[in-house]
C-alpha cells in the first residue's frame, strides 16, 4: 500500500487530506511538527511526503533539507507563500512540487497522484532512454550509452548523471549535488564549485554540443536539472 507523510500543524487541513487521501486507499501518516516528521520519514519509510513550510519547530525547508540528505522520497510542499523567490528556494532544497494555501484538496490529490507515478515508473525500470533513444542508462550494468556507443563515464560522472536523470526537471543545488558523491558526507563549501567542472566534463561525453547542452542544462542562480525527455517506450 502506498504511504503518505503528511507534515502540516493545522489540525483542519491533516482531516481534509486525510478523507481525500483515505478514498484512493493510501496508508496516512501525519505529524504536526519538523522533529516528528523526521523520525516518521526515519522509522516508516514513506513513499511520498506532503509538507507544510510553516512548522512550529524547525521549518518545512530545513526538514526538506534534512530528508534530501538521505532520501530521494518525492516531496510536495505546502505553502502559504506565494513569492516566486520562496518557491524557487523550496525547489532548490529539493521539493519536488508545490501547492499554495488555500488549496483545492482535489488539487493535491492529483498532484500525488502524478508524482507517484513519475517515480515508481523510474524504479521500476532497468534502463532508461531519452531523447529518441539518443541516451540510454542501464542500471544493472552501470552503463551509458549515446548513439549505442559506450560512454567511459568516472563514477562521480555516473552518479551525477544518474541522480539527475533519475527525476528530470528537478533542480538540484551544488551542495545537492556534491552530497551525492561525497561518500563521507564530509565536504567544504568551497568545494561546491568542483561539481562545474565535472559537469563541464559530463557534458562533453553525452552531449553532442555541450555549449548548447540538451541533457544537463543549467539553472542559472540556481544548479542544475536533467533536460532529456523519457522515451515512452520505458517499461
Amino acid at each position: 500500500m502506498t504511504k503518505i507523510l503528511v507534515v502540516d500543524d493545522e489540525k483542519v487541513i491533516l482531516e481534509v487530506l486525510e478523507a481525500y487521501f483515505e478514498k484512493e486507499s493510501w496508508e496516512i501518516s501525519f505529524a504536526t511538527n519538523g522533529i516528528e516528521a523526521l523520525k516518521k520519514v526515519k522509522d516508516e519509510s514513506p513513499n511520498l511526503i506532503v509538507l507544510d513550510l510553516m512548522l512550529p519547530d524547525i521549518s518545512g525547508e530545513e526538514v526538506c533539507r534534512l530528508v534530501r540528505k538521505e532520501s530521494d522520497i518525492p516531496i510536495i510542499m505546502l505553502t502559504a507563500k506565494s513569492a516566486e523567490d520562496d518557491l524557487i528556494n523550496g525547489i532548490v532544497i529539493g521539493a519536488d512540487d508545490y501547492v499554495t494555501k488555500p488549496f483545492s484538496p482535489r488539487e493535491v490529490v492529483v498532484r500525488v497522484k502524478a508524482l507517484l507515478r513519475r517515480t515508481q515508473k523510474m524504479e521500476n525500470v532497468n534502463q532508461i532512454s531519452f531523447n529518441n533513444h539518443k541516451l540510454m542508462i542501464d542500471h544493472v550494468k552501470k552503463e551509458v550509452k549515446l548513439k549505442d556507443d559506450i560512454l567511459a563515464l568516472t563514477p562521480n560522472e555516473y552518479k551525477l548523471l544518474m541522480t539527475m536523470a533519475s527525476y528530470p526537471g528537478r533542480v538540484y543545488s551544488r551542495a545537492d549535488l556534491l552530497e551525492k558523491i561525497q561518500e563521507d558526507g564530509i565536504y567544504f563549501e568551497g568545494y561546491e564549485r568542483s561539481i562545474d567542472t565535472h559537469i563541464k566534463n559530463l557534458r562533453k561525453k553525452i552531449e553532442t554540443d555541450s555549449r548548447h547542452p540538451e541533457f544537463i542544462l543549467t539553472v542559472f542562480g540556481m544548479g542544475y536539472k536533467f533536460g532529456g525527455e523519457k522515451d515512452e517506450s520505458n517499461t
